[in-house]
């Protein structure tokens, strides 16, 4: 391997980590409940590897199927490319809003007894396939970007490397979360860094970087 293929090939694959990361670090539904499981320690390893195979598999189907979609139809992406700014620009907003308001409580960890195996797998998979915004982030919008990169497979790893590296990470450290989290102050700052992170790829995005 060349040096120049070698070094698209970690560009690409950094692109798509950092990216990717940027995009499942806002707090939702499913990294609520990873955060809970981890707080309960209650099947972790195995709530965090259904996700992180989750979203392994939309980021392989975006990237392929929006290369093949490229190729098919040529004005698709700078449509795509344009929309992505502009859904960044718009998920970048609410997150400075949210700051602004201030208004996010602490997790607290789930009450009760514990789930079995089947139940939080089975809830994992609902939240995670059953909400929208995960195919906005995984298939079309890291599809779409995916075309200014090569290798496309480099930067479908880096994004899938993100998602491992994430939902573990969160699920194994979460008992180490909770007191930070638990300060309304900490979310606002979380909150205001997500909002920088997308304007930031936002921009770079419509400038055809």
């Amino acid at each position: 391997m060349t040096a120049g293929v070698t070094a698209g090939l970690t560009a690409s694959a950094a692109a798509g980590f950092w990216l990717g990361l940027s995009l499942i670090l806002a707090i939702g539904a499913q990294n609520a409940f990873v955060l809970r499981q981890g707080l309960a320690r209650s099947h972790v390893f195995a709530v965090c590897l259904t996700c992180a195979l989750s979203d392994a598999i939309l980021i392989a189907a975006g990237v392929a199927g929006f290369g093949a979609l490229s190729k098919a139809a040529p004005w698709i992406e700078p449509l795509m490319r344009y929309g992505g700014a502009a859904f960044l620009l718009v998920y970048g907003l609410r997150s400075f809003a949210a700051a602004w308001r201030g208004g996010q409580g602490g997790l607290e960890a789930a009450s009760g007894a514990r789930a079995s195996l089947g139940k939080a797998l089975a809830t994992c998979l609902l939240l995670t396939w059953a909400n929208p915004h995960v195919y906005l982030d995984t298939v079309v919008l890291l599809g779409a970007v995916s075309s200014n990169y090569t290798p496309r497979a480099g930067f479908a790893a880096g994004a899938m490397t993100a998602s491992f590296v994430f939902f573990f990470a969160l699920g194994y450290g979460a008992r180490l979360l909770a007191p930070l989290f638990a300060r309304p102050l900490t979310w606002r700052i979380f909150e205001a860094g997500i909002g920088a992170v997308m304007w930031a790829i936002a921009v770079k995005l419509a400038l055809g970087g």
